[in-house]
């Protein structure tokens, strides 16, 4: 059963983030830290998870963007497996996405699409069966169990049981967990599964997102992360009014009045309504400005065609 990515779906859920591991192939390098767009890696798949009621961090403690909850897997270095269990320790929804914490360009559209598909029925089941989990697959259509949605209970489960059967769960893979849940899969676009590995994927991520097609909202969202703002706002909006200011005022007018859009919708409250009404009074304004510059030519006095003295003299 193969689901694609929907509107994000508002439902309790808890997140557990993978940030340990030796990074060997980044030479040791605190892989969870590396800048890609301006923020480290852990931040941007923090950013992606919003929305979860508690986020518990597996790894060492380092400074993020938003309040999480830290742990470690005991001992360190145990392990994937090691570390969701370490993880789920400490959630209490019903529902846990696990990330691994060097996604750059995962996002909260694909978790909702992960939360969305926790809603359909196991494949090989009766109707109305919940399914357990959710895993996004990549472009080769692979199976990414630390970029997933599961339910807590049977996840919990399943470790109890290969904790009794193996005795620890120290370097036991992933594979062993997710092989006895009901799953469903979710094709995401070929970004959402992207993991940074090596420095040549670094290299590629931060390539990628200063391309014509990702500049300006990898900017924005850059930016709104910095300053603690969470707004979805109508991007291409604002870029229309900046670019009717320019042409139609001034060039200084595009950011001057983009910024006052802002200052506007602050005092009014702020959200998204706010912008959209502060951008439409600019907007408004800001074709009546252009529209009196272009009849200003037509008006008398002004050389234009209703003025007398711009065509043949008249009889007096």
């Amino acid at each position: 059963m193969t689901t694609t990515p929907g509107t994000p779906e508002r439902s309790a859920y808890d997140a557990v983030v993978l940030a340990g591991g030796a990074a060997r192939r980044l030479g040791g390098t605190d892989k969870p830290a590396v800048s890609v767009g301006g923020r480290a890696l852990l931040d941007r798949v923090l950013s992606a998870c919003a929305g979860a009621a508690r986020t518990v961090v597996v790894g060492g403690r380092r400074p993020t963007t938003r309040p999480v909850l830290w742990t470690r897997e005991d001992p360190p270095g145990g392990g994937p497996l090691a570390a969701v269990d370490a993880g789920l320790r400490h959630c209490r929804a019903e529902t846990v996405v696990v990330l691994s914490a060097d996604l750059p360009f995962l996002g909260p559209r694909t978790v909702g699409a992960l939360l969305a598909a926790l809603g359909g029925a196991a494949p090989g089941r009766e109707a109305g069966t919940p399914v357990e989990g959710a895993l996004l697959t990549d472009a080769a259509e692979r199976d990414q169990p630390l970029v997933a949605a599961y339910r807590l209970e049977p996840l919990r489960r399943e470790i109890a049981l290969l904790a009794t059967e193996y005795g620890s769960l120290s370097g036991l893979p992933l594979r062993l967990l997710t092989r006895e849940l009901d799953l469903v899969r979710v094709a995401a676009d070929a970004l959402a599964s992207f993991d940074c590995d090596t420095w040549e994927d670094i290299a590629a991520a931060r390539a990628r997102i200063r391309e014509h097609g990702y500049v300006l909202d990898e900017w924005i969202a850059a930016v709104s992360a910095e300053l603690g703002i969470e707004l979805d706002v109508d991007t291409h909006g604002l870029l229309d009014l900046a670019r009717d200011a320019a042409h139609g005022v001034a060039r200084p007018a595009a950011p001057l009045t983009t910024f006052l859009v802002g200052y506007a919708a602050a005092r009014a409250g702020g959200g998204p309504e706010a912008v959209a009404e502060a951008s439409r009074k600019a907007a408004a304004l800001a074709a009546r400005w252009a529209a009196e510059s272009d009849d200003q030519g037509t008006q008398p006095g002004n050389g234009g065609p209703g003025d007398a003295r711009s065509g043949e003299a008249t009889a007096g």
